[in-house]
């Protein structure tokens, strides 16, 4: 059994890209690939920065938009495919942040997508270890799918051997 993944999209932007939903759906089966949640459920939501805006407001107390919002579920005991939470991504940061970065939009758009599933499955980055092992395991399903490691610069990426 595979994972179940419902993407809706809510800002229209996101329609730009036709190929964002395949690359998502594919961005979180990596990351749940090799946990034992491979059959759980996430929904994701393609919104925008004013409504990431709202939930970061609404659930961090943090009055500002970011790139991407995870909310992790309860542990679901009915042995029913758990349902692991809501990944919220918000098109102009991502946006910005890609053009910023050098990075194509898919890229940046899985890489959160994965950020986003491995806070589902319970990783952080609190403390310098924490973000360590998650980085580590973003770099990991990254280079799985064929996409450069997202904390190198874009002059490193450029000088970096083929």
């Amino acid at each position: 059994m595979s994972a179940s993944i419902d993407i809706s999209i809510e800002a229209a932007r996101w329609s730009k890209f036709p190929a964002i939903e395949k690359a998502v759906r594919g961005a979180i089966e990596a990351a749940l690939a090799d946990s034992k949640a491979a059959d759980a459920e996430v929904s994701v939501v393609l919104a925008d920065d004013a409504r990431i805006r709202e939930l970061n407001r609404t659930w961090l107390g943090k009055d500002k938009p970011t790139n991407v919002l995870s909310f992790p579920a309860a542990e679901a005991s009915n042995g029913e495919p758990r349902f692991l939470g809501d990944i919220v991504l918000a098109f102009e940061t991502i946006e910005r942040e890609a053009s910023e970065d050098a990075k194509p939009l898919e890229h940046h758009v899985v890489h959160l997508a994965i950020h986003g599933a491995l806070h589902l499955l319970g990783y952080d980055h609190e403390r310098d270890s924490d973000a360590d092992a998650m980085e580590s395991r973003e770099r990991l399903i990254l280079a799985r799918l064929g996409i450069a490691d997202p904390y190198t610069s874009a002059a490193e990426r450029r000088t970096e051997p083929a």
